[in-house]
């Protein structure tokens, strides 16, 4: 059985940790300095490093040549402690999903209680913590209060205001964030190299946007594309199938219709989506992020350069003729119709009637009397009197110049 990629490439230090430098940086300069708080709580998104920071924080604790920020990696616990060690009898680990209620409490009180077997610190890391009940919380306020010198606590948790008010006054909290699209493209081209695939560089969006930030959850999204991988690598065309997300063509297809004001490419491309099998609330959700997208490009020319959007080459030269074809008018009224109709969709009937709908309101300007709509108006008029041919007035004059017989 292959090794999942998210328990392969799970970080042994914190230098490993990806977009948490506002933690993992301030831990380190308290570990080398040995300022060692016998306490911590980690929050944050799922899949976000709180878990493996938890463990890599044990870990430096009880190196032999620690606390250090460093870890060795060659003693007896570094390597029980790393990502494919069998665990110390002193770093415990507790679910509180599951062992949550009070006698749990308590008996992670009384066994908190005895000296460390052969490691500098007894620790015990509470994940999610904030599903402890609140007698658990109060069976541990003591402990967590007046700890013996050799006892640290980590709690970890997705809900830090569940966590009771007592016990996380008492601790040294670091909030986690989500990984920015960035790093977590660094990431995965890094794991692909290793991993000697090849990856159609359009695939890295498609994983990144299903991950929403999570670097567990971006690496599951690439362990299934790996999974089902061909010869030639990850292709576009799979991860798109696979992912459910929507094609490149049929956004391009959608935009160009609405630009054009042509309302038969416009319900074609809907009846292109139905029948390829696409959700039409999905394909909303991706037509407002493209929509987003031009308002950047024509508001900022290098936004690709800028990492505004992630889009090179011919994608982002087509992107910014679309951008200029609409204006910021109009898109941005498009962009205030689809998301108020991505509310509409969310439990209709009939998904596809709800999206034709919308569609029919983006090309009706004149249907609607709001600010936006008169915007688009006068914007569609300014266009055309941009592109309009200048008036022929040479004959008139010469008319009028001619003397009567």
């Amino acid at each position: 059985m292959a090794l999942a990629l998210y328990r392969k490439y799970r970080p042994a230090t914190f230098g490993e940790v990806v977009g948490q430098s506002h933690v993992t940086e301030p831990l380190r300069t308290a570990l080398a300095a040995r300022r060692i708080n016998h306490a911590y709580l980690f929050s944050g998104p799922r899949g976000c490093g709180k878990t493996s920071s938890a463990r890599i924080l044990a870990r430096s604790l009880n190196c032999v040549e620690g606390p250090t920020d460093e870890p060795c990696g060659r003693c007896d616990s570094c390597v029980a402690l790393g990502p494919d060690g069998s665990g110390s009898v002193d770093v415990v680990e507790m679910d509180a999903a599951s062992h949550g209620g009070v006698d749990d409490a308590r008996e992670l009180r009384d066994r908190a209680a005895f000296a460390p077997a052969q490691s500098r610190y007894r620790i015990f890391v509470i994940d999610e913590a904030h599903m402890v009940t609140q007698q658990g919380f109060n069976a541990l306020l003591k402990i967590v209060e007046e700890p013996p010198e050799h006892l640290v606590f980590v709690f970890a948790t997705t809900e830090p205001d569940k966590v009771l008010t007592t016990i996380r006054s008492r601790t040294h909290h670091y909030p986690f964030r989500l990984i920015p699209p960035g790093e977590l493209r660094e990431l995965l081209e890094r794991i692909c190299a290793e991993e000697g695939v090849t990856v159609d560089p359009a695939v890295y969006p498609l994983a990144i946007r299903a991950g929403g930030g999570s670097a567990r959850d971006t690496l599951s999204v690439l362990d299934q594309l790996l999974a089902g991988a061909g010869e030639e690598g990850i292709t576009y065309e799979r991860a798109v199938a696979l992912l459910g997300a929507t094609d490149e063509t049929l956004l391009d297809a959608m935009v160009e219709g609405l630009a054009a004001e042509d309302a038969a490419a416009v319900y074609d491309t809907i009846d292109r989506v139905v029948e390829a099998g696409h959700d039409p609330r999905r394909f909303a959700s991706d037509l407002l992020e493209r929509l987003r997208d031009l308002m950047l490009v024509h508001s900022v020319p290098d936004a690709a350069d800028r990492g505004l959007i992630d889009s090179v080459g011919d994608r982002a030269e087509r992107m910014a003729r679309q951008a200029e074809r609409l204006g910021t008018a109009t898109l941005t009224r498009f962009a205030e119709i689809v998301h108020a109709g991505l509310s509409e969709m969310r439990g209709a009937t009939a998904p596809r009637l709800v999206l034709e709908l919308l569609c029919s309101r983006m090309m009706l300007p004149t249907a609607s009397s709001s600010e936006e709509a008169l915007l688009q108006r006068l914007e569609r008029v300014e266009r055309r009197m941009t592109v309009a041919p200048p008036a022929q007035a040479a004959p008139a004059e010469e008319n009028r110049g001619a003397a009567p017989a």
